[in-house]
Order: C-alpha cells, then structure tokens, then sequence
C-alpha cells in the first residue's frame, strides 16, 4: 500500500544528504517565478571544507546555482552545464559538492519553496529565492554546519546588488529555520506529499492512480536511489553479491548498497554488469526465453536492453539515430564482451525491410518516471510537451510493427508515468493493428519478470509505479503484443 506518511527521520539529528533527498513543487505564488527558470546523479560525500568562508566553499556554491537555474531552464539543461568549462574548471571536490548540493534543492524545490512562502509576506525575487533555497537545503539536509550556511549563503547575496538589500531577510529566515529545528525532531518540517512534484503533474497522477499512489510516489522523491545492476547471467550475480553488498531483485538484477566510481568495484572490469534500473529491465524480461531469436532494439542508446537481449542468446541489431549516443552503446557492449549489429538511423524511417522475432521499442518519452535520479525532469516538463511525445510514440509504434514477423512479439515501453505515453497508446495501437493481440501477464510470473506483482495490472501489461518496489524503482509503462 502507499505511504500516508514520509519516511521517518534517522535518530540523531540532521540527516546527511546521502541519506535523504527530494523536491517539491513551488507553491502558487512561488510557481510562477520558477515556470520562467533541470542527471542522473550520484551525491558523493563532499570533501570540500564547509567550515569557513573561503574562496572553495563559495565556488562550489556558486556553480551549484548555476546548475539549479540550468536545470530548471529547460529540459537536459543540467547535463549540459556540467559540461561547460567554466564547471569543468572547478576542483574535483568543488563538482562534486555543487552537483550534490544542487541535485538535493531540485528534489526538494517545492518543499524549500513552501517553507520560504510562510517564512515572508510577499515572495522574494527568484535570485533572493534561489539563494535561501541553498542555505535551506544545507541547513536540513546536509553535513554543512549552520554557521557556515547561513555566513555562506549572506555573504553570496552581497555580491550582487539585487540581492544585496535582502542579506538581512535571508539572515533572519534561515536563523529562524535553525532555531525551529528542534520542534521536528531536527532537519526541515515533514513534507507534504502533494507538495512534493508540480502540481499539475501530482493531480494527473492523483487522477490516474489515487491519492495514495499519488502519495506514494511523491514521497518516493525523499529516497536516496540505490544503484541496480544487471548481470549476464545468474551465477554472475550470485558470485559477486556479496562484495557488490547487493540483494537479489530477481530478473537477473542486484540493487548494489556501495556508493563511489563504478570503475572500482568488484568484476566492473570483467564486463559482467551494468548500470540499469530494475525497472527497466522488464521490457525484456517479459519475453522469457529469446535464445537464438531476431531481435532489434529501436532507440537503443544507452545500451541496456541491447545488452540483455545479446546476452540471453538473440541476435541483435541495436538502432539509434544519435551518432554519440550510439558510441556509448559500442562501448558498453565492448566492455562486457557482447555483440549486436549497430545501425544509425531514425526509428520511424529505417529503410531496413528485416523482419524480426523481437521488436523492442522503448519510445521517447516525457521521462516523468526516471524523477529519483533526475528530478529535474519534473520541473522542466511541461503538458503540451506530453502530448507531443504522444503523437511521436503513435507513429512510431505504427513503424515498429512492420518489422514484427508473422507470430512474431512487439514489446512497447516508456519510462514515463503518463497514461497517454502507456496505456492510451496501445488501446489505440490495438485499435488501428487488428493482426496484434495483447499477451497478457500475470501476477503469478511476477518472480520470473522480476517485479512487484502488484505492477501487473489486470488488463495484463505492466504499470510500475516507484514505490511499488521497497526503496523505489523508475516509473515504467511495458506491454507485450504478438503478431498473428
């Protein structure tokens, strides 16, 4: 069932931002000062001096603001600004520190904005807000002593002379927050699930699925993400469970419990992982055995269902129309020693006349699912951008099925938590494509696929909302049709 109710708070204090993390959408006042202004992220411990005053501590603030506006700017916009050189420029420790810091305010956007907005008469201006927004997110959910925050966050307002004026508000809001830390326990007051994502989106899923699995999902935005591996096969995983510190999440998937560079731990240079949600692993799961079988992934890049589909025995050919993004899929196939033909091309056009056994087609989509390690997809999504990406999933759908063979198995997924980017689209594919029918899945093959069987809907694809899975899991839209 979901959550009524956060999390509960860890005993002893301020939480460190390894452990907690969120967003939440800015209030009505708040909302549209934010509308004019979003990576997956690991939140590495800092080892940067938070202690004073000095020149590293401001930088790395500063550049954790200019993420934050960049991420809410428009969509990728925080992938691209760690990318520019004057971020690249920064010490290591410096990255690091900002990137954490500005992924927690994107996590907790709304909440920090609710709190700014009963701590001030009028709302501030977006530079004023943008700055208690990073002395809040330090104050409750970061190891940065209070002194330094609150010194920190005065001391970059008086460096521009339209935040100059308010030093003395921003002064007085977070010292009050510091002083009112002891009525919640330490940290933050609770948030407000309903608080906790835009709320245009948290009444669409309020509509879609219930208050409580609204609430459930919103509050999944407190949760730090775990890191998911899939292994190439079952003995892989169960060798190296124990030094990845990982609990079996069925699926050929181990949710690893270490933090830190990939590159170092255990058989990461064996080739026998990757990175890959649990979650999105179900489109493949769900075609059970595939040995020897045609497969090709349309919009293949990162590479992740390319690599379960080659290393359960179907020949593969891994399509994607991004040149750079077909490279990272080369290089993860060459790491783990898997093979699959690679084809650079748009999905829809694809003059290929191949027919296959599997088509794969995790279509483009509003990401709105993937908001627990880039929540910056919530605030940069807007609703015209959903029912674009809908018309572009429509046709590709219709491209898709004239690659399946006669008998042949089309599987259809989105990370998206819309119902136009799932559901809507294969009542209407079913619709148009008379010679498709639904292959239904059941609660009871839930273990085999690898998910929660409440995620199996009785229509018989796959919903998976991120609180149905302990510690969270993307948002997932999979159904399974077959030819005739």
């Amino acid at each position: 069932m979901a959550p009524n109710r956060p999390p509960a708070k860890p005993s002893g204090g301020k939480p460190t931002f390894q452990r907690k993390l969120v967003k939440r959408p800015p209030s009505k006042g708040m909302a549209a000062k934010i509308a004019a202004k979003q990576a997956p992220i690991k939140h590495p411990d800092p080892i940067i001096n938070t202690s004073d005053d000095g020149d590293i501590g401001m930088n790395a603030r500063i550049a954790a603001m200019t993420l934050i506006d960049a991420a809410l700017t428009k969509r990728s916009g925080f992938d691209e600004a760690v990318t520019r050189a004057e971020f690249l420029s920064l010490s290591e420790s410096e990255r690091s520190f900002a990137r954490a810091m500005a992924l927690l305010v994107l996590r907790r956007l709304g909440q920090l904005d609710h709190l700014i907005e009963k701590r001030t008469q009028k709302t501030p201006s977006a530079a004023v807000c943008d700055l208690l927004r990073i002395g809040l997110v330090q104050i409750g959910f970061m190891n940065v002593p209070d002194f330094a925050a609150v010194s920190t966050t005065v001391k970059l307002a008086e460096r521009a002379s339209n935040t100059r004026p308010f030093k003395g508000l921003i002064n007085a809001i977070l010292r009050g927050v510091i002083r009112d830390q002891e009525k919640f326990g330490g940290g933050l007051p609770a948030p407000i699930a309903s608080r906790l994502a835009p709320d245009w989106l948290y009444a669409r899923w309020k509509a879609a699925y219930g208050e409580d699995n609204a609430n459930g999902i919103a509050y999944t935005l407190t949760e730090e993400p775990a890191t998911d591996l899939s292994f190439k096969s079952q003995a892989y995983l169960e060798r190296h469970a124990e030094a990845l510190e990982g609990a079996d999440l069925g699926g050929l998937t181990l949710r690893s419990a270490l933090r830190g560079d990939l590159r170092e731990w255990a058989a990461y240079e064996d080739g026998v992982w990757w990175v890959q949600d649990v979650a999105a692993t179900a489109p493949v799961n769900v075609l059970g055995d595939i040995t020897g079988k045609t497969a090709i992934d349309l919009c293949a890049a990162p590479g992740g269902k390319t690599m379960q589909l080659a290393a359960r025995g179907a020949q593969v050919v891994a399509l994607d129309r991004s040149k750079n993004r077909l490279k990272r899929v080369e290089e993860n196939l060459a790491r783990t020693g898997l093979s699959a033909e690679i084809a650079m091309a748009d999905a829809e056009t694809y003059d290929d006349t191949r027919q296959f056994d599997i088509v794969l087609l995790d279509a483009p989509c509003s990401a709105t699912g993937t908001f627990r390690r880039q929540p910056d997809v919530l605030w940069a999504t807007r609703p015209a951008d959903i029912a674009k990406l809908a018309d572009v999933q429509h046709r590709l759908l219709d491209s898709a099925a004239d690659r399946v063979k006669s008998g042949g198995e089309l599987v259809y997924s989105t990370c998206s938590l819309e119902r136009e980017e799932g559901e809507t689209q294969i009542l209407a594919f079913l619709r148009r494509h008379k010679d498709f029918t639904l292959v239904k899945l059941l609660p009871e093959n839930a273990a085999d696929i690898g998910v929660p069987a409440e995620s199996i809907r009785p229509e018989g694809w796959l919903r998976l909302l991120p609180h149905h899975r302990p510690g969270g899991q993307d948002g997932f839209f999979v159904a399974k049709l077959r030819r005739g």
